[in-house]
């Protein structure tokens, strides 16, 4: 029942996730027009830093949940019970509203010419602090220490889980318990590799 907890979150981001930059896409496509506003990209900003910074965290309670679920499993519905999976959410969601916010606010206080190119197909943070007029050497620090923390951070644990679990799997005497313990982590780790291959993707 976690599991399947975190996946409907999972979704539900991935679906906020893609409705910050598809509709103003349309919009460019319809209109024929490649013009957004400060607020619009500020606002676009913001929100595609909160709901991918909430999903890499999803993507590490995951990776928690089947640590517990292969490696205890007499323990897993003691641990993994109903208020811990909900509390596990609402930090990965507070977290993610604090760095979205912090990221807006460096960008705010930042200046840029009237009119800008952005060379991306959203408003993406790095690509704006670029053409920023005034000093970015605190934002770049800013930014380079969060991605570490927050984004490297996240994914060391799920490696870290996963080292777990492969010795804990390759302990099971019988191919169809290794096959069964395995199966658990399908709906895992497709989404782990698209995530991080995707966003070590973005220039």
């Amino acid at each position: 029942m976690p599991m399947y907890f975190f996946l409907s979150n999972l979704s539900l981001v991935d679906i906020c996730f893609t409705s910050t930059t598809i509709p103003k896409m349309l919009v460019n496509i319809q209109t024929q027009s490649k013009v957004i506003t400060y607020v619009g990209c500020i606002t676009q900003m913001y929100f595609l830093t909160l709901f991918g910074g909430w999903y890499n965290f999803l993507l590490i309670v995951m990776a928690y949940d089947r640590y517990v679920a292969i490696c205890h499993p007499q323990q897993d519905t003691v641990i993994m019970n109903p208020r811990l999976c909900g509390l596990l959410v609402l930090v990965s969601w507070i977290i993610s509203v604090l760095n979205s916010l912090l990221y807006s606010l460096l960008i705010s206080r930042l200046s840029f010419p009237a009119e800008l190119d952005i060379p991306h197909c959203f408003c993406e943070t790095k690509q704006r602090i670029k053409l920023a007029c005034s000093d970015t050497f605190l934002n770049n620090v800013v930014m380079y220490f969060i991605t570490v923390l927050l984004g490297a951070g996240p994914l060391v644990g799920i490696i870290y889980s996963y080292s777990k679990l492969v010795s804990s799997i390759c302990g099971i005497p019988s191919a169809q318990g290794k096959y069964k313990a395995f199966s658990t982590c399908a709906s895992h780790l497709p989404a782990v590799s698209l995530f991080y291959g995707t966003v070590l993707g973005v220039p």
